[in-house]
């Protein structure tokens, strides 16, 4: 099963976001990025934990672990959407899209511009 950023806590959230801002990243470089003081073999359990969740992944550069996202933002992100809508919507987006826009998460500029994203991405696969 796919694990998606609910599964996470939020120093795994922090680290796995810090890792999508900065595309390649070491443990020390993560560990002095984070909000909180933490010890670098802190930093480097809690990426052993993302790699076995499948979130991330490393390369060793002179002895170095180099960590990169195993999966781009957006596709984790519309797993975490999915599971939600599964959750509370029997499966329907519409229905999780429909909520927001009820309560004024998003509006009607955000809709446009959804939209327009869509449009130019349908125009593009042309």
């Amino acid at each position: 099963m796919k694990q998606i950023p609910t599964d996470l806590g939020d120093l795994e959230r922090e680290v796995l976001e810090l890792i999508w801002k900065l595309g390649d990243a070491t443990a020390d470089q993560i560990r002095q990025l984070l909000k909180r003081p933490l010890k670098e073999s802190t930093v480097r359990t809690v990426l052993s934990r993302l790699e076995q969740k499948g979130f991330v992944g490393h390369e060793v550069e002179q002895r170095t672990f180099i960590y990169r996202a195993a999966t781009p933002r957006a596709a984790v992100t519309s797993r975490a959407v999915q599971r939600i809508a599964d959750w509370f919507c029997n499966g329907s987006v519409d229905d999780v899209l429909m909520g927001m826009v009820e309560a004024k998460v998003i509006d009607q500029r955000d809709l446009q511009r959804l939209l327009a994203k869509i449009d130019k991405r349908k125009a593009g696969d042309k």
